[in-house]
């Protein structure tokens, strides 16, 4: 068997030399006692004579892994993101608004025709209140939560509602999967359980189907979101006004380039020229004029390496809508 393997690898003219490969050159030649190809395969894997690697499946980071308190369960995040152009019957548009918390799946969605900045500082501003305040919210780098990317040091309308409740804004990197697994995992269930369900006559038809939705989520997972780690109420006597100087932290989690520098805040910031095309989290500490700079590592999840800190000057109080 061995040679008939030897056989096909070098000799054949398609090369294929596998234990499919094997029996049917077994049938052309009209062997006796011919072999599964299963069974092929156990008898090269006991030869050794097998050309695939085997493949080894690395455990998966702890959630949240890209910050340490909140790997650690010390620390709560919600994740926000919008569902975009849906259609009713008859053309109406509709765009949701969703938002689920990394360890207590407690969710949220809110249907609208249109998702802007003003309408999800609303939204979340009346979930938090009902809910309690986490430590982080996430993001992803959409200008509705953004804001402009066309201005350098341009902190957006729903950052600095995040940064005035003393919740901190994560951005996740570009064009990366995972960091927003958990709400795109509950904008699919949503989509099931509600809108490929129902046939909608207008936005408001979309959103009562929707509280019920989610009145019956937070039902199912209420152990869950009772073990979650504990949120923070809105202060009593809080406004908010987005002209007030900028305090607080914003983090970025994003990939370096082949130089080994990362982009944030319309910037280029030098993290470490052998750390090229890698993840770092860039956190900005408004308080104390810094950007520090950290590498991340999947495979070691608790390792946090500091790469640099930067000086950083924050903008003015002045904000542009």
């Amino acid at each position: 068997m061995l040679g008939l393997r030897k056989f096909l690898r070098e000799r054949s003219d398609l090369g294929e030399c596998g234990p499919q490969a094997i029996r049917e050159e077994m049938v052309r030649r009209r062997l006796t006692s011919i072999p599964s190809a299963r069974t092929i395969a156990r008898i090269l894997g006991r030869r050794g004579a097998l050309d695939g690697r085997r493949r080894f499946r690395r455990p998966a980071p702890p959630r949240g892994w890209y910050l340490p308190d909140l790997a650690a369960r010390k620390a709560e995040l919600d994740s926000f993101d919008v569902i975009e152009d849906l259609v009713i019957a008859g053309g109406a548009e509709v765009n949701v608004l969703t938002g689920i918390s990394l360890h207590g799946g407690l969710c949220a969605a809110w249907p609208a025709t249109q998702i802007t900045a003003k309408s999800t500082v609303l939204a979340l501003y009346e979930h938090w209140r009902e809910t309690g305040l986490p430590r982080y919210a996430k993001f992803d780098n959409d200008m509705v939560f953004h804001g402009s990317h066309g201005r350098p040091d341009s902190f957006g309308r729903v950052t600095r509602f995040c940064l005035s409740l003393g919740v901190i804004p994560v951005f996740a990197p570009p064009r990366e999967t995972g960091f927003q697994a958990d709400i795109e995992s509950f904008n699919g269930r949503w989509q099931n359980g509600v809108w490929s369900r129902f046939r909608f006559v207008d936005v408001n038809h979309v959103a009562r189907q929707s509280r019920k939705y989610v009145t019956a989520s937070r039902e199912k997972h209420v152990a869950r979101i009772q073990d979650a780690p504990a949120r923070r109420s809105i202060p009593k006597r809080w406004r908010l006004n987005l002209r007030r100087p900028l305090q607080g932290t914003v983090i970025f989690l994003r990939r370096t380039d082949e130089n080994g520098n990362v982009r944030v805040l319309g910037r280029t910031y030098s993290a470490d020229r052998k750390w090229c095309r890698r993840l770092v989290r860039a956190e900005v500490d408004l308080d104390r004029g810094q950007i520090r700079i950290y590498a991340l590592r999947r495979r070691a999840p608790k390792t946090h390496r500091h790469l640099r800190t930067h000086d950083y000057r924050p903008p003015s109080s002045v904000f542009h809508a």
